[in-house]
């Protein structure tokens, strides 16, 4: 079955308690292959705790799931095969350079020297990054760092890609340049999941959730989300969905 006529993820009332706290709270919702999907909500929402769940580094306290077909109780060594992540703090190390972290994360995603060594030299001309494959990571701008920490986590060319406030911190240039690359690998066949705070970034998605206190409160199409609240923008669709909530970081 070709992988763009399944669904990428599929979650049925996902839930995670920490003792007496629910941090998800039964939330359900496809993602279809190939679909860049927003997953939206202030700090405090639950959307780390759900994330890390589907990327198989946290267990469920109940609900099912399954990630490229893999399920998340049961089979979560296969799941971070098939999966890359990045998260708001990158995953790079700034004592080594650039062409060191890309080698590194092929191994640790098992790609063979010769298949790595092709791959690196694409993303490299890619990101035009050629005159810097030797420059120390703990040097470079943080809008470079970004983009790197995008590539190490693609490098193995995974089915579904998460994404964890990626953008946070940098400017809105930079913003856009980062997400055509997502766009790039969405067009090459790639899922994406991501979560921001930024809500014209949320426009750029295919679908949105937007988790309120652990729950899902709406999930739609940006346009068809604008026309359910009688709004212009994605920012007074989240204001309105937001505001009773009670959490906060």
């Amino acid at each position: 079955m070709d992988r763009n006529d399944r669904l990428a993820i599929s979650v049925k009332g996902l839930t995670k308690r920490f003792g007496a706290f629910t941090a998800v709270d039964h939330i359900t919702f496809d993602v279809a292959g190939g679909e860049i999907f927003g997953f939206l909500g202030a700090n405090g929402a639950g959307k780390t705790t759900a994330m890390r769940m589907l990327c198989g580094l946290s267990f469920p306290t109940e609900g099912k799931g399954w990630v490229a077909g893999f399920d998340i109780m049961k089979q979560s060594e296969q799941i971070k095969k098939h999966i890359g992540y990045m998260s708001q703090r990158f995953s790079l190390y700034d004592d080594l350079t650039v062409v060191e972290n890309m080698r590194l994360f092929a191994g640790i995603y098992g790609m063979k020297t010769s298949d790595a060594k092709l791959r690196i030299d694409e993303l490299l001309s890619q990101l035009h990054f050629g005159q810097e494959r030797h420059a120390i990571v703990g040097s470079l701008p943080l809008g470079w760092k970004q983009k790197l920490s995008f590539s190490v986590a693609t490098i193995h060319r995974p089915e579904i890609l998460f994404l964890d406030e990626p953008t946070g911190g940098v400017d809105p240039i930079t913003r856009r340049q980062f997400w055509e690359l997502i766009y790039s690998s969405v067009n090459e066949g790639m899922t994406v999941f991501v979560t921001t705070h930024y809500m014209d970034e949320a426009e750029y998605c295919n679908r949105l959730s937007v988790m309120v206190d652990g729950q899902i409160k709406a999930l739609n199409t940006p346009k068809e989300l604008k026309l359910q609240y009688g709004v212009d923008t994605m920012d007074e669709v989240f204001r309105r969905i937001a505001r009773g909530a009670t959490r906060s970081e």
